[in-house]
């Protein structure tokens, strides 16, 4: 038990010293309460949750030895010219390596903890903080971002590849007409227990209201959690319940004008049907795409025919921001799609349906997870 906790008392320090850079920043150079108390509340998360371990904060103390470790004298990083903005990506890049590790660890030493809340909320942070350095001037001292190099294929994201970042592992979209008569918040509770990584909120035949009303329940529900809220379609409700982002069709807001009124924080996610349309929605700055349906899936009314795995392939060795395989997703076939290229897989009835919801997504996790995808 020593040896895990002197792990771990070494990745809750090297979480708590990172994100005491981060609010700094955001206290001092941001001047913003906001952020600064979200940074400070994490920090404060952290050490409280080393009293729900065996012996509590003092046996991590006591599990301590610098004399000892064979890393404290490991040469320096090369020295690289930085900013403030490569300051806060680094020290948040600590933070959420380290709650990573806290994760894995806690299972070995008969604890829990919010690690991957944590993990989560930090991503979001992360992408708050430094839009707001971006959209400072010359005269508050902060020196210009360096240009992002374009990948070979063509896609230049404008913000930084953490910025962008999405885990879209287990996307979970509502589907309220299949849920036996259960509230949408109940099931979603259950889908995040699961593990869902993204919950999108899709009821076509909800009223603006409705989607207001339901929309601020899942935005505190997955803001809690840690998990990634998208709106499908109205760029008007997902402002109104600051959510996430939203996920658009091909008939819907183009990504350029979707972003002005988002701003540029926000995620835009973008169903697709063919590598040309996926080209052309990372071409765009989309964040992440919908490559589908792959399978045949009666989930909505005008549902197109299957695209089938090739298209999966095709897009991704052509499409670097990541893909979500949609359209009649089921554990069965999950391999399949992940092999085949996909980031994470998004289903409706496979959890909204299910008998035990949090079963249902837990066994989907674990598939995609074992085709590849759980550490991105």
């Amino acid at each position: 038990m020593n040896k895990y906790y002197r792990i771990m008392d070494a990745n809750f320090n090297r979480a708590r010293e990172g994100l005491r850079v981060v609010e700094e920043v955001a206290r001092f150079i941001l001047n913003d309460p906001g952020l600064t108390m979200e940074a400070r509340e994490l920090r404060h998360r952290l050490s409280l949750a080393q009293q729900f371990f065996p012996g509590g904060g003092v046996a991590f103390l006591h599990a301590r030895d610098v004399a000892a470790d064979v890393g404290a004298a490991a040469p320096p990083a090369g020295e690289e010219e930085r900013d403030v903005i490569q300051l806060v990506l680094a020290n948040f890049k600590r933070v959420q390596e380290a709650a990573r590790v806290l994760e894995e660890y806690a299972t070995l030493c008969d604890g829990e903890g919010p690690f991957k809340e944590i993990r989560y909320r930090a991503y979001r942070l992360e992408r708050q903080v430094v839009e707001r350095l971006r959209q400072l001037g010359p005269e508050d001292s902060v020196p210009p971002e360096r240009p992002v190099p374009v990948p070979a294929g063509g896609y230049h994201c404008h913000r930084s590849r953490a910025v962008c970042r999405i885990d879209c592992s287990l996307y979970v979209i509502t589907g309220d007409k299949f849920g036996h008569g259960r509230p949408i918040v109940e099931v979603a509770v259950a889908a995040i227990d699961g593990g869902a990584t993204v919950l999108q909120l899709r009821e076509k035949d909800f009223t603006s209201r409705q989607l207001v009303d339901v929309g601020h329940q899942l935005r505190h529900l997955t803001r809690q959690r840690g998990v990634t809220f998208i709106v499908n379609d109205r760029v008007d409700i997902a402002l109104a319940v600051d959510a996430d982002g939203v996920h658009l069709g091909q008939d819907d807001l183009p990504v350029g004008m979707a972003r002005r009124i988002l701003g540029p924080g926000k995620i835009i996610g973008i169903s697709t049907h063919s590598l040309e349309q996926a080209l052309e929605a990372q071409r765009q700055g989309a964040d992440y795409i919908g490559v589908g349906p792959v399978y045949e899936t009666h989930t909505k009314d005008d549902v197109l025919p299957p695209v089938g795995v090739d298209l999966v392939r095709q897009v991704s060795a052509r499409v670097s921001i990541p893909k979500v395989a949609i359209g009649g997703i089921k554990a069965h076939n999950v391999a399949e799609v992940m092999k085949a290229g996909a980031d994470g897989v998004a289903v409706v009835t496979a959890v909204w349906a299910a008998g035990d919801v949090s079963g249902a997504a837990r066994e989907l996790l674990s598939r995609v997870r074992e085709a590849g995808a759980g550490n991105r």
